[in-house]
């Protein structure tokens, strides 16, 4: 699903995000990338969605490889990736069902096809009974599960989720997390960028620490340790 050849990332003579990393994520993985802030996680989620390209190595994504794509081949790509972000990045103007709908309709899905499906990703996020509400009338983990729930609109076969919860409470996290483990157990590959060891230990599953660039500890069902 994921493989990464000696990846070296740099943005200026001052700043090594990555240092020749190795990484192979097998389909149907659930790994979370720990480390602290500036550890290179945030780069290396960038990496594979192809929003920055390796200053050095090979970067390979569900058989795409990264530093080889076009602009025009870009939309392809990610349509088999979902991406979740911290902030919701919903639109405010738009309902929850309204805010799936547009993510199909601008890809081209025809019309019974999105309303079919909106409601169906509405359900398996649980927020089928409040399809008709505005981000700003939903809480952080109602608006977190919507978006999810677009990310998943395309079913795609890799979910990225870079720090999902870190606006959230207590509450709402563990929802999230519960979510994020339903969608693995169904299929998809997830890899999740966290800071939160308590939310790490507890998923209890592959864990890769980056510190300083590079990868310290990659661990099968392993801990988040300092």
């Amino acid at each position: 699903m994921i493989e990464l050849k000696n990846v070296t990332k740099i943005y200026n003579q001052n700043s090594m995000a990555l240092d020749h990393i190795n990484l192979f994520i097998k389909k149907g993985e659930f790994v979370s990338v720990v480390g602290a802030s500036g550890a290179g996680k945030s780069t290396l989620m960038k990496l594979l969605i192809a929003e920055e390209k390796p200053t050095e190595g090979e970067v390979t994504v569900d058989k795409w490889r990264v530093n080889d794509l076009k602009g025009r081949q870009l939309p392809r790509f990610r349509r088999n990736i979902g991406v979740v972000f911290q902030n919701y990045r919903l639109l405010p103007k738009k309902t929850a069902a309204e805010n799936l709908a547009f993510a199909m309709e601008v890809s081209g899905s025809p019309r019974d096809e999105i309303a079919e499906c909106v409601p169906q990703m509405l359900d398996i996020v649980g927020l089928k009974d409040k399809h008709d509400r505005f981000p700003v009338q939903l809480s952080g983990g109602e608006q977190q599960r919507i978006a999810i729930a677009r990310a998943l609109i395309h079913e795609p076969s890799l979910l990225i989720a870079d720090e999902p919860t870190g606006n959230l409470d207590t509450f709402a996290t563990w929802d999230i997390i519960k979510l994020l483990l339903k969608i693995n157990e169904l299929g998809t590959t997830v890899v999740l960028a966290s800071h939160d060891r308590e939310v790490v230990n507890a998923i209890n599953k592959r864990v890769v620490t980056l510190e300083k660039g590079l990868i310290i500890r990659d661990q099968e069902q392993g801990k988040y340790m300092i």
